[in-house]
């Protein structure tokens, strides 16, 4: 149970005995519902712990995400017939960062492309994948959690386990 939630619950008890010494009569059942209404509420409000997985940050690349395009034109150009009909490009470079979790390796990139954060490579990570997000954080940086994008997948060709070796029962199959 969150912390909060033991606060919250202390204060429904403590005010519960508060409430029982005062109400009397007609208003106890009036006191005793709202006491239920409460200790339903601090109950609602207790959530389950968020559960984080472990993995290590292997490595950063810098990869081809778009392209930006600049139109040569101008405003005055365009008036006088002087601009090119040329346009400007330039690739745009994207962090892709390889997380090795204890099963798989994520190649995972940020989802805000405009500020990204630089990540401590070789350090550890937590990590929680929900829908279709990942949620990660680095406690040696700020232990903020920021949304990562999951570009692909693969299982981890050291983690040798029953499951993904086939076992041969005898020598017919």
């Amino acid at each position: 149970m969150e912390p909060e939630a033991r606060l919250c619950l202390r204060f429904v008890v403590l005010h519960r005995v508060h409430f029982l010494i005062r109400c009397r009569g007609e208003t106890y059942m009036r006191c005793k519902l709202f006491l239920c209404v409460l200790l339903l509420a601090a109950v609602a409000y207790a959530k389950e712990p968020k559960v984080y997985q472990t993995g290590k940050l292997l490595q950063m690349d810098s990869v081809a995400c778009g392209v930006d395009e600049k139109d040569g034109k101008s405003l005055a150009g365009e008036m006088l017939g002087t601009d090119s009909g040329h346009k400007k490009t330039h690739e745009l470079l994207c962090q892709e960062y390889v997380l090795q979790a204890e099963r798989v390796i994520y190649r995972i990139r940020p989802r805000d492309e405009k500020h990204p954060v630089l990540l401590p490579v070789g350090e550890k990570a937590q990590f929680r994948l929900v829908k279709d997000k990942m949620l990660l954080r680095v406690e040696d940086l700020d232990s903020k959690e920021r949304e990562y994008i999951v570009v692909s997948v693969t299982p981890r060709a050291d983690s040798s386990t029953a499951e993904a070796s086939p076992s041969r029962l005898n020598h017919l199959q």
